[in-house]
Order: structure tokens, then sequence, then C-alpha cells
């Protein structure tokens, strides 16, 4: 995968879906205009590390089905954060939190290509938590990307997942009731018959 790094830029993920490229990724320790999740926007300090990479649909995992995209690719960068001795933990369904959120995703597609992006808080943060590790950015995103070469099935990771789920390691939004909770295989939470894809 082609790696291009900007020294600042307006948003990793504007970018790829303006200068659609697939094997690619865009990283950057300054953005001004993230995009975060459900239109909200994701405004990144100087020195954490933001990245958004394009790969085609069809070099997905062969069972990762879109709706799952990026919890996929928030828990696999939550292992390699834990390998490094973080305590950091997985907030269904795409965060990273340390008390308050410290990593974000978000996936699009367009013409076929799936964009990824990511923000993660490894220095600071005024109004969310920063990493609890000293680990440097590039290094991350080199683990990242080798991991996900790895194209790692999603019946795998969803193991994982449902193992955290189940011991209670779980978080999710606060109005969310989860002892009578069902992790469906999708990675999509169903109560009372209704399947959740997302609150907040």
């Amino acid at each position: 995968m082609e790696i291009i790094y900007f020294k600042k830029i307006n948003s990793t993920q504007k970018y790829l879906l303006e200068n659609l490229k697939e094997n690619v990724c865009i990283w950057s320790e300054y953005q001004n205009d993230g995009i975060g999740s459900r239109g909200n926007s994701w405004i990144g300090e100087e020195g954490n590390l933001f990245f958004s990479f394009a790969i085609h649909k069809n070099s997905l995992p062969n069972d990762l089905k879109l709706q799952s995209i990026s919890i996929y690719y928030m828990f696999l960068l939550k292992e390699i954060l834990s390998d490094y001795g973080s305590k950091i933990k997985f907030k269904w369904p795409n965060d990273l939190y340390l008390e308050k959120k410290v990593a974000g995703c978000i996936s699009n597609i367009k013409n076929d290509i799936i964009i990824v992006g990511i923000g993660l808080n490894t220095k600071k943060s005024k109004n969310f938590n920063a990493l609890d590790i000293e680990i440097d950015n590039k290094e991350i995103l080199i683990k990242f990307l080798e991991k996900i070469q790895q194209n790692i099935l999603w019946n795998e990771v969803y193991k994982k997942l449902e193992k955290e789920f189940y011991n209670n390691n779980f978080i999710t939004s606060d109005n969310l009731e989860l002892k009578k909770a069902k992790l469906n295989e999708d990675g999509s939470i169903q109560i009372n018959n209704e399947r959740i894809y997302g609150l907040r």
C-alpha cells in the first residue's frame, strides 16, 4: 500500500473521497476539518494520528459484511494498542475508550472502493482522552497496515469481540441495556428482537 504523509491536512477522509485511488493511505499528525460519524466533526490537535486508507471492496476478507467494516478495523487497532500495553477498551460500534473517547473510525464506499478513516489521540486532546502509552505515530500506522494486509477473517475478529461482549469488557452508549442483549454475527446488537447498529 502506498503511504503519503501530509504535515497538515483538512481531512484525510475528504482527501481520499476527492482523490479516489485504491491501495493508498493518507496520514497526518494535524488535521483541521476531520469527519466524524453521523455528520459530526473530528477536529484533532496537532501531534495526534489521523489517517485514511482506500481499498477495493473485493480486497476485504470474504466473510466481512460492509456494515461490519468500522467494527472490524477498530477492533484490530485495539488489539495492536493492547499488545503495546495500553489498557484501552473497545466501545461499540466504532470507538476506543479510556474513560473518554481516544479513537474513532468512519467508513465510506465510493465506486466499489472502501475508504476507512481513523483518528487516534496518541499525544493530547482538550475534550477527549489521550493514549496511555508512549508510541510513535508512524509506528502505530505501519503496524496497523501490516495487520490489515494479513486479511484476517471477520469470524476470527468476531470471536474475540463476542468474548469481550459476554465478559462485560464491552462499552456501549449509556442508554443501551445489555443484560438481555445478544451480539449478532455481523457485530450488531439485538435487544428485544430489534437489531441495532449504533446509538449516539
